[in-house]
């Protein structure tokens, strides 16, 4: 797997669709240097009030996609 330094520089959208959240973002994407700290892995940086915007809206994606489960299924118990 190829390492990638991702700035999200604006949230567009937030939107589910069959089980899927997708995020729409303008983001700048460039190729990191594999580091032995981070064993590889991409990094995702963004502003603490575009991450606040982001908890906000994947809240309220997940409770539009609570409301569609049928009732003995959202009660939280198995």
């Amino acid at each position: 797997m190829k390492p990638y330094d991702v700035e999200v520089q604006r949230i567009k959208q937030v939107k589910h669709d069959r089980g899927l959240i997708e995020v729409h973002v303008d983001a700048l994407v460039s190729p990191r240097a594999p580091r032995d700290d981070a064993g590889g892995s991409s990094c995702l940086s963004l502003p603490v009030e575009h991450a606040r915007t982001l908890l906000i809206l994947l809240r309220q994606q997940l409770a539009e996609l609570d409301k569609l489960q049928p009732r003995s299924r959202r009660s939280g118990r198995a």
